[in-house]
């Protein structure tokens, strides 16, 4: 059996680069020479930031992934994407009401999907994003903002999609209007809120503000965890 190759041959706009093949697309584009000043977050999956489209060698298929998360492979064809140009509507959430027509009337455009499933194959986390637009279209707000509870907003899903619509935002005004309305209050939270704002930790954090960042490491490798 003959080795595995150590690199591999990636195309950043439109250029050829030869990589270590281990590296992520994000740490290969730093390796030969790019520098991210947008584009790059937190680097762990989380921020959205990286939104990158590609195609593989011999396919025909635009596929969608966060740079910091997808590892190169051979004849990888690369883009990315730092920014999606989408309109986000202004509101006063306090002034709102989840009312069936709520999303509907700030986001129109989420009628004219054509339910291809084409947001829901770009998404990188996995989310039923076709899903949640029809429950926006029904104004099933509780529906939305559990199904797009882990987006990160990175915009491939409104890049990708043959409507136009831009679901992230939906599911964004979804979420608060679910948080600020619908969600059961958390009695342990608002205790919590009630003890902060009696100042019972202010000592507890003036000490914490006056440590190193050695004792303050130390403190935190030594915490007790609870399960």
């Amino acid at each position: 059996m003959g080795e595995e190759r150590s690199t591999v041959t990636i195309y950043v706009m439109g250029k050829a680069y030869e990589v270590p093949a281990s590296l992520t697309i994000m740490k290969a584009m730093e390796y030969i020479g790019y520098r991210f000043v947008r584009g790059a977050g937190c680097r762990a999956g989380f921020c959205g930031a990286c939104a990158t489209l590609y195609r593989k060698k011999g396919s025909y298929k635009l596929e969608a992934a966060l740079a910091c998360q997808k590892v190169v492979e051979d004849g990888m064809y690369i883009a990315t994407i730092p920014f999606a140009p989408a309109e986000k509507r202004t509101y006063d959430i306090n002034k709102l009401r989840p009312t069936p027509n709520v999303l509907l009337e700030y986001y129109p455009e989420i009628a004219r999907c054509l339910s291809c499933n084409t947001c829901t194959k770009a998404c990188p986390q996995d989310l039923q994003v076709m899903d949640y637009v029809q429950a926006a279209i029904r104004g099933d707000i509780e529906e939305v903002a559990r199904l797009s509870f882990d987006c990160l907003s990175c915009g491939l899903c409104a890049m990708r999609c043959p409507a136009e619509i831009v679901p992230y935002n939906v599911a964004q005004l979804a979420r608060r209007l679910y948080a600020k309305y619908l969600a059961k209050t958390s009695e342990h939270l608002m205790r919590r809120l009630k003890e902060i704002e009696e100042g019972k930790f202010d000592e507890e954090l003036k000490r914490l503000k006056g440590l190193s960042r050695e004792e303050l490491k130390e403190l935190y490798d030594k915490r007790e965890i609870r399960v």
